[in-house]
């Protein structure tokens, strides 16, 4: 719990306009994000942390090829596109990932034989990919309307040589760190849905950094309502 706290108190959450130099681990990025930007998908959104963008589409609750179909639960699928040139193995790495995070809180149940796909496109990488792409996909099938237990959000952790931590790390600061983790978030219990890791770390720093993640994705998740009630209250 007070780790938890002192957490709470490093942590600032630019969600409305850019912040200024940030000192080692003090803030998240500044968010920004615009729903139903796309016309032929359910559902869209675009997210952008810092200088890292991805675009999302949902195409879904629809038809399943019988080969893909699940008879109690809709089959998901998650397309992941790099900025440039075909997908590779990290890019095969990351659909996993997400589509098991999408799987742990979307209601397939109800929507049995049927398909969900979100495609993700990378418009600019400078860090902390794989949390947007989480965020975005999260905005997106909102946007969709399908039906989920929670939301989720990704928040990455960076530990550098003398094992500061830093939230949000640019592509710099990930390059340079002795350790990358992303996290998977819910929305209700602030619950571990999936983590990735690379680099070397104690157990001490994990639950550190998981911790500091937690905190993190509160202020995510108020992005998310602020950006919701401004989008709806225009409607």
């Amino acid at each position: 719990m007070e780790g938890a706290m002192q957490n709470e108190a490093k942590i600032r959450a630019e969600s409305k306009t850019e912040s200024g130099p940030r000192g080692p681990g003090c803030s998240l990025r500044h968010f920004a994000c615009e729903q139903n930007l796309l016309s032929r998908p359910d559902g869209s959104a675009s997210f952008l942390q810092g200088d890292t963008s991805v675009l999302a589409g949902v195409y879904g609750p629809a038809e399943v090829k019988v080969s893909k179909e699940i008879f109690n639960k809709a089959t998901l699928e998650v397309i992941l596109r790099p900025k440039t040139g075909l997908p590779g193995v990290a890019e095969k790495s990351r659909e996993r990932l997400i589509r098991n995070t999408c799987e742990a809180v979307v209601l397939g149940a109800l929507h049995p034989r049927t398909s969900i796909t979100v495609v993700l496109q990378v418009v600019s990488d400078a860090g902390s990919l794989l949390a947007c792409c989480l965020n975005a996909a999260c905005m997106a099938l909102v946007d969709a309307g399908v039906p989920m237990r929670a939301l989720f959000c990704g928040v990455t952790c960076a530990l550098d040589s003398g094992g500061t931590l830093m939230l949000d790390p640019t592509a710099k600061q990930e390059k340079e760190a002795r350790a990358v983790l992303t996290f998977a978030l819910d929305s209700v219990e602030r619950k571990l849905l999936m983590s990735t890791t690379k680099g070397l770390y104690s157990d001490a720093e994990l639950q550190q950094c998981l911790a500091a993640a937690q905190t993190a994705s509160q202020h995510v998740f108020r992005f998310y309502r602020e950006s919701l009630q401004r989008r709806y209250s225009k409607s």
